[in-house]
């Protein structure tokens, strides 16, 4: 294995077509997300290049892209490495994601349908397959798309774009506290989707701000463990 540390499998499929700088972007994005690349990882461009496929232009490029936006650190005389969150930044983030999920499940509440309910009840369905399974890509996969389909089921565009913006550094923070947060997190989805199908907006509202809140002290909770 490379020192860059990618295992067998972990590394996307390039999609094409499309500039091949975006797509290698793209790739490296949802390794940092997923934490295949670890917070702190020293990312060397001739090994990433390698497991891509391309030549190291296209990665220095993303790799640039990446440091703009606060997922790689590019040290001088070091190299880029992946961004290590303080606890600050994490605080900040997963507070901004309360207040959005919390407006969303008002909405949802308000606004769901009967489909729009029997798909967040599959969702979760799903999602405790894979917790049952200990399969964390999958519970975060799933607990990622269930959050989306409740803003989905909000109707509010402007809503739904703001959270689309820190969706993917929610995905980052929460996958390190997935298998802890296990079947408790499903407990609270079912719980949400009850008062989203009773249409209670107060009770969803208040349902989902104690669930992002448990994500955000579970996060913390590890950093000092």
């Amino acid at each position: 294995m490379l020192s860059t540390g990618l295992p067998q499998g972990a590394v996307p499929k390039l999609e094409r077509p499309g500039p091949l700088r975006d797509r290698v972007y793209e790739a490296l994005l949802e390794l940092i997300t997923t934490r295949v690349l670890q917070p702190g990882q020293h990312l060397v461009e001739s090994e990433l290049a390698g497991h891509l496929g391309v030549s190291r232009q296209p990665v220095r490029e993303a790799l640039q892209r990446l440091n703009t936006e606060g997922w790689v650190d590019l040290r001088p005389a070091q190299g880029a490495f992946v961004h290590e969150p303080t606890d600050e930044e994490a605080d900040q983030l997963l507070s901004v994601r309360t207040l959005l999920e919390a407006e969303a499940a008002r909405l949802a509440a308000a606004n769901a349908g009967s489909g729009g309910v029997a798909a967040l009840e599959a969702l979760c369905a799903e999602g405790e397959r894979a917790v049952e399974a200990d399969d964390v890509d999958a519970a975060v996969a799933l607990n990622a798309r269930l959050h989306a389909k409740v803003m989905e089921l909000a109707g509010n565009a402007v809503l739904a774009e703001l959270a689309g913006q820190v969706d993917r550094r929610v995905r980052w923070y929460y996958t390190p506290v997935a298998r802890q947060r296990g079947r408790q997190s499903w407990i609270e989805h079912r719980e949400l989707i009850a008062a989203i199908a009773a249409r209670d907006e107060r009770r969803a509202t208040e349902l989902m701000r104690e669930h992002t809140e448990h994500t955000r002290t579970s996060y913390h909770a590890r950093q000092r463990s």
